[in-house]
C-alpha cells in the first residue's frame, strides 16, 4: 500500500461505541437474512441494467438500509437530471445504497470491493468504476473514465475523503475527482451523511473504519436499536461556478460534524507537496 493514500486515525476501539441495548440474535439473523435476499435480488435483475426505472432503483436501496434495521431520512431537494457528480462523506458500507437511495449512480469503488461477497458482484453488474488507490500512475485514466461516464449522462457516486471515518470527525475532501466534472462541464451534487440514535444523537455504531472487519460491521448494525441513517442534500454547484477543483472541493465540503469527538482531522500527507501535479493536471491531489 503506498503511503500516499489518504487514512482515517478512526479505529474500532478508540471511536465505535458499543451497541446500546442490543438487538435479540433471532430479529438480528432476520435483519441480516433480509438484506442478503435483497443483495441476490439486485444481483438477479442486474443484467436489466438501465431499463429498471431508477426510482425503483431508489426504493430498492432505501429498502436494504431498513433492512439492516436502519430507518432512512433523506432531506433536500432531489439532484439534477443527466451527468451529476455526487459527493458525500464517507463513514459506513451503508453509505452506499444511502447515496443511491438519494439518485441511482456508477459508483467509484477501490478495487478490492471487487471481492467482497454478495456485493462485489453486485457492484460490478451494477456499473461501478473501480480505481487501483495504490496506483498513483492509475488516477489520470480514472479521472478521464469518470468524465467520460458525466459526459454519458450518468451520475457518478463518489467519496472524496479516500477513507472512512467515525461520523465524530472527518477528513478532507480530495481534489482529483473534481477534476472529472470540470472536464466534463457537470454539476456537483454534495449530499452530507450522518447517523443518528433516535434521540437525535450522533452515532458511530454504523462506522466501518480502521482494522474492522465487514462481517463485524454488519452485525453491529444488525443488532443495534434505533439508528436512523440521514442524507441531507445540499444545493447543487453548477458548472462554471469554481474556477478549479481546489474551489470545488472546498465548496462541496460539508462542515464539522454536529458533535467533536476526540479524533483530529487527519493532517496532509508528508508526501503531498512532492506529488504536487502528478495527477497529470498541474495541481495537488
Amino acid at each position: 500500500m503506498s503511503s500516499w493514500l489518504p487514512a482515517a486515525p478512526c479505529t474500532p476501539r478508540a471511536c465505535v461505541e458499543p451497541t446500546r441495548t442490543p438487538a435479540a440474535v433471532p430479529r438480528a439473523v432476520l435483519r441480516l437474512t433480509a438484506v442478503a435476499v435483497l443483495l441476490l435480488a439486485g444481483i438477479a435483475l442486474s443484467p436489466l441494467g438501465a431499463r429498471i426505472p431508477a426510482h425503483l432503483v431508489r426504493r430498492w436501496c432505501r429498502a436494504i438500509v431498513r433492512a439492516a434495521g436502519v430507518r432512512v431520512r433523506i432531506t433536500g431537494a432531489a439532484p439534477p437530471d443527466g451527468g451529476v457528480l455526487l459527493v458525500a462523506n464517507h463513514i459506513s458500507w451503508l453509505d452506499i445504497p444511502l447515496l443511491a437511495a438519494v439518485r441511482p449512480a456508477r459508483m467509484l469503488a477501490k478495487t478490492e470491493i471487487r471481492r467482497w461477497p454478495v456485493a462485489g458482484p453486485l457492484a460490478a453488474r451494477g456499473g461501478a468504476l473501480f480505481i487501483e488507490r495504490d496506483r498513483l500512475r492509475a488516477l489520470p485514466g480514472t479521472v478521464a473514465r469518470i468524465a467520460g461516464a458525466l459526459r454519458a449522462g450518468a451520475a457518478v457516486g463518489v467519496f472524496p475523503e479516500g477513507s472512512t471515518w467515525c461520523g465524530r470527525a472527518q477528513g478532507h475532501f480530495r481534489r482529483a475527482v473534481f477534476q472529472a466534472a470540470l472536464d466534463a462541464h457537470a454539476p456537483v451534487q454534495p449530499v452530507r451523511i450522518r447517523y443518528r440514535l433516535a434521540d437525535g444523537t450522533t452515532s458511530t455504531t454504523p462506522a466501518f473504519v480502521g482494522d474492522d472487519s465487514l462481517i463485524a460491521s454488519v452485525w453491529r448494525v444488525v443488532t443495534a436499536r434505533g439508528l436512523v441513517a440521514e442524507a441531507d442534500v445540499r444545493p447543487p454547484l453548477a458548472p462554471g461556478s469554481h474556477p478549479d477543483r481546489r474551489s470545488l472541493a472546498r465548496a462541496a465540503q460539508p462542515g464539522p460534524p454536529d458533535e467533536c469527538g476526540h479524533v483530529p482531522a487527519a493532517p496532509l500527507p508528508p508526501l503531498r507537496s512532492a506529488l504536487a501535479g502528478a495527477d497529470g493536471r498541474g495541481g495537488p491531489l
